[in-house]
């Protein structure tokens, strides 16, 4: 009935009991603040990343010019 989800082979009801224990803990004012900065670091992360990439990428042109 429930479809596995391919995160580590969580399913529906163990994701369920884990969205529960954090509401819990967390409660209903403090999710939306913790979403929002959990998103806000995904995008910080991805952003040095991409900038990291980007300055190998113009390390190895300069190397390939000289």
């Amino acid at each position: 009935m429930f479809t596995q989800f391919a995160i580590a082979g969580i399913g529906a009801p163990e994701l369920l009991i884990i969205l529960a224990i954090v509401l819990v803990l967390f409660g209903g004012k403090k999710l939306p603040e913790l979403s929002r900065s959990i998103g806000q670091s995904m995008r910080e992360l991805r952003k040095g990343l991409k900038d990291s990439g980007d300055d190998k990428k113009a390390q190895s042109k300069d190397s390939k010019q000289e």
